[in-house]
């Protein structure tokens, strides 16, 4: 039985010189973790008995590779999963996601997916990235306002995006507090598409912060290794793949917020056990 760790805890944390509040997301569970345990979190309530397979698709380091590799092992289903490329050295030294995702026993196919799919198989969009989602990002809005309440706080709610699912369903269930987001993958006008495809109503929609730089998924950029650097010493360890986009956005941008920021982290820590030694061959020891 997967045990997720619920209601996850929010922890001040002091980051050069400025409070900010932690939603600590990244607890939820060593491997079904942050935003997919949220996304997916409907599929681990739902009866899946009628099924004999789970299929999805994305990155062969995706978190919601893992998650749903978890997910299918509980329930124990057949996982086939769809990439359009795996590298040679992670095919020849698997590690991070790909290599739990593996052990979990995930089949994973370097061809398209199926666009098309049987009765008994259950096919989950890349990220998670559904309407069903909203079933679990409710019980994260609720957990907020109910530590708001507690606490008497007002804050302003900032996370990263990659589809955009959690930012929005974060806002649609948490109407009187601003919600900030940034995109990691394809920009701003990908990430309003994204919004558009789940719920048409613009009131829905998060904030996008936009920076001054542009910033290409999975990339290696020296200022995001220094701030990973930076916030880990400071006492939390973030996702080298989002958050540490996120972070040098939120303080390019930190003169908007209105309310002490409540930065959510979704997890995806397994991550860097790729993105952290390509950081390091790139940039340790180097000016």
């Amino acid at each position: 039985m997967i045990e997720i760790n619920l209601p996850t805890p929010i922890e001040e944390f002091t980051f050069r010189g400025k409070k900010y509040f932690i939603k600590r997301d990244d607890l939820t569970h060593p491997l079904f973790s942050g935003n997919k345990a949220r996304k997916l979190w409907f599929l681990l309530k739902k009866d899946l008995s009628s099924y004999k397979k789970i299929i999805s698709h994305g990155s062969a380091q995706s978190n919601a590779m893992l998650s749903l590799s978890v997910l299918a092992k509980e329930k124990n289903l057949i996982f086939d999963y769809y990439v359009s490329h795996i590298s040679k050295f992670l095919k020849e030294n698997p590690h991070g996601n790909y290599y739990y995702a593996i052990k979990n026993g995930m089949n994973i196919f370097e061809k398209p997916y199926p666009r098309t799919v049987r009765k008994d198989e259950f096919f989950v969009p890349e990220g998670g990235y559904t309407k069903e989602a909203e079933i679990g990002i409710k019980l994260l809005a609720n957990e907020i306002l109910n530590w708001c309440e507690k606490t008497e706080k007002k804050v302003d709610v900032f996370l990263t995006s990659g589809t955009g699912t959690t930012a929005l369903y974060l806002k649609k269930n948490l109407p009187t507090i601003n919600v900030y987001t940034t995109s990691c993958v394809g920009g701003s006008s990908y990430l309003e598409k994204e919004f558009y495809n789940l719920c048409k109503d613009k009131l829905h929609h998060p904030i996008i912060l936009i920076g001054s730089k542009k910033y290409h998924f999975a990339k290696l950029y020296k200022e995001c290794y220094q701030i990973w650097l930076e916030l880990k010493s400071s006492g939390i360890e973030f996702d080298l793949l989002y958050d540490a986009i996120g972070w040098n956005i939120l303080l390019e941008n930190k003169t908007i917020f209105e309310n002490d920021i409540l930065f959510i982290h979704q997890g995806g820590l397994i991550g860097n056990q790729s993105m952290l030694p390509r950081y390091e061959r790139k940039y340790l020891n180097k000016n």
